[in-house]
């Protein structure tokens, strides 16, 4: 039963015993949008076909978003594309995106604690937060030992929504964002990263 098999939130609460909550938790942390990035993206959107299927959401809306704020953390963390996460034959699949603790051993190592998982959606994000929400789960259970709390992001490259998974408790932040309104999503992106580059620290330090 690979995550794709989950098509409403409910299951995934039901199946694994997860609370479910909605709040504000994310704040805005002020991220320096290069010009290029503005110039591509505003090209990209009035002259290409950006979002007719999945695949053209995560290559065209969703990875670039996550690229320039990674690159600001890329000295601690990969952020892997449709890396196979298997914890059992129930939580397995290729999540969109994962963003990894970068591996002492290279770039190459796929490396716990995972942080955050992406899924993209064309339009359901009831199946799309099933599905991250599952990926989620699997990621809390595979870093083991290590108490991280989980976020998820789930965008149909237009509105992005976040969530976080802290123990068993699934919060929903109430507010998403679009990429209309850029800068307030950059700033949120760059605060998830952050929460996670606080995350890390706290484990080395401990």
């Amino acid at each position: 039963m690979a995550f794709s098999s989950f098509k409403t939130i409910g299951e995934v609460l039901k199946a694994f015993q997860v609370t479910y909550t909605e709040a504000n938790f994310v704040s805005e942390i002020a991220f320096t949008i290069p010009d290029y990035f503005r110039e591509d993206l505003e090209l990209m959107m009035r002259d290409a076909v950006v979002d007719n299927s999945e695949f053209a959401i995560c290559e065209n809306l969703i990875y670039p978003v996550l690229k320039e704020v990674w690159k600001t953390y890329r000295s601690k963390f990969i952020l892997w594309s449709h890396q196979s996460l298997n914890y059992d034959e129930k939580l397995s699949g290729f999540p969109e995106y994962i963003l990894a603790k970068r591996s002492p051993l290279g770039k190459f190592v796929f490396e716990k604690p995972y942080f955050i998982l992406v899924e993209a959606k064309q339009d359901n994000f009831e199946t799309g937060w099933a599905q991250c929400l599952a990926e989620m789960v699997a990621a809390q259970r595979l870093n083991g030992e290590y108490q991280i709390v989980i976020y998820g992001i789930v965008s149909n490259g237009e509105r992005w929504q976040f969530g976080k998974l802290e123990s068993d408790i699934f919060t929903r932040n109430s507010t998403f964002y679009t990429i209309q309104e850029l800068d307030k999503l950059f700033a949120v992106v760059n605060f998830v990263f952050q929460q996670c580059e606080i995350q890390l620290n706290n484990l080395v330090a401990a």
